[in-house]
């Protein structure tokens, strides 16, 4: 998995921006050792460390970690990845938004985390759950006759808490929650080059180009605030932020807010 990090960093800054509401959930404190997993660009990682707290970045990709060391030299950003890392001393907290669901083997993830964490230490976390994007991946199937195209791993609630309870993790909050989100100027053509067009890698430039336009032809463009999509289910107060804009692309995101704390 290869990504474009100037790309995701200028067309893609939703992805952090919305990752603000779960720092207060976070509540780093000064003096606090912070893993920011799957940091991205890094943004996130520089608002906790503005806590006072010690923050440590890590991705899996080297072209983001080489973004967010040119964002914030100061800090400390690290290649790693979640099935596997580790930290020389644990840590206060592990801090997660929108990586999490890339995660192919979650349990070895669940566990890692949990030998990072010094005892009541905790995990605040937030990524796709149970039926996140579903229109786009119905859509995307659809056109391309290919079935279980997900390369992600979006779980309900039931099963994310087993599953970090069975690596020694107490849930303390867990919710899923809708989040339709404003695509922006990228669009949803720029959506699926940034995070599916590595599905296809088979298709010509112009096969690809082809099969966008006939995903764009099947998924709904707008969504507004009196939308079902929007009134379904509740969500957490500062989520309840989503412009009613008069065109563009919405996509029908499904987010796993999780705190748990170690055994």
């Amino acid at each position: 998995m290869v990504w474009n990090a100037p790309s995701y960093q200028d067309q893609f800054s939703y992805v952090w921006q919305h990752g603000e509401g779960l720092l207060s959930q976070l509540n780093p404190q000064a003096g606090e050792r912070i893993v920011d997993l799957g940091c991205g660009t890094g943004q996130l990682t520089a608002q906790i460390a503005m806590s006072g707290a010690e923050a440590i970045g890590l991705d899996y990709d080297h072209d983001m970690i080489a973004q967010a060391q040119a964002n914030y030299p100061q800090l400390n950003f690290q290649v790693a990845n979640a099935e596997d890392f580790r930290v020389p001393s644990p840590v206060d907290a592990v801090f997660s938004n929108a990586a999490l669901h890339w995660v192919q083997q979650p349990e070895a993830a669940a566990r890692s985390i949990a030998a990072a964490l010094k005892p009541k230490g905790r995990l605040v976390a937030e990524f796709g759950g149970k039926g996140n994007i579903q229109t786009i991946l119905t859509a995307l199937e659809e056109v391309s006759g290919q079935n279980n195209l997900s390369p992600w791993y979006f779980p309900s609630v039931g099963e994310y808490s087993v599953l970090l309870e069975s690596a020694g993790l107490e849930v303390i909050y867990i919710s899923l929650f809708e989040r339709p989100t404003a695509l922006g100027e990228a669009g949803l053509a720029g959506w699926l080059e940034m995070f599916s067009q590595r599905l296809f890698s088979n298709l010509s430039p112009s096969e690809w180009f082809e099969l966008v336009k006939a995903v764009e032809a099947k998924v709904p463009q707008l969504y507004r605030l009196e939308s079902p999509l929007e009134d379904r289910k509740a969500r957490p107060t500062e989520d309840r932020k989503v412009k009613n804009q008069k065109g563009g692309w919405i996509a029908d995101y499904r987010r796993l807010r999780v705190v748990a704390v170690k055994i």
